[in-house]
C-alpha cells in the first residue's frame, strides 16, 4: 500500500506517515518496493514474527512457559 493511502486511512499527515514508515522499515517490520513513482509498503512477516516472539518470551512475569503455545504458533515459518 502506498504511504499516501496508509496516511489517508489513518487520518495522519503524509510527512508524519513517511517518517513512521521509515522507522518501521529500518526496524525490519515492513518492506517496500518501488512501483513507478510510488513506493509500496507491506508487512515483513518474518520481522513481525521475531518481534512478537521476543515480546512474548519476555512477558508473563518472567515465565515464558505461560506464553509457549502462542510462541510456538507464531514461530512457525510455515
Amino acid at each position: 500500500m502506498a504511504a499516501g493511502d496508509i496516511a489517508a486511512r489513518l487520518s495522519v499527515r503524509q510527512n508524519t506517515m513517511s517518517a513512521n514508515l521509515s522507522v518501521l522499515l529500518h526496524a525490519g517490520l515492513i518492506r517496500n518496493r518501488r512501483d513507478g513513482r510510488s513506493i509500496l509498503y507491506y508487512a515483513d512477516l518474518d520481522g513481525l514474527r521475531g518481534l512478537l516472539s521476543f515480546v512474548l518470551q519476555d512477558c508473563c512475569g518472567g515465565n515464558p512457559a505461560l506464553c509457549q503455545p502462542v510462541i510456538d504458533e507464531i514461530a512457525c515459518a510455515c
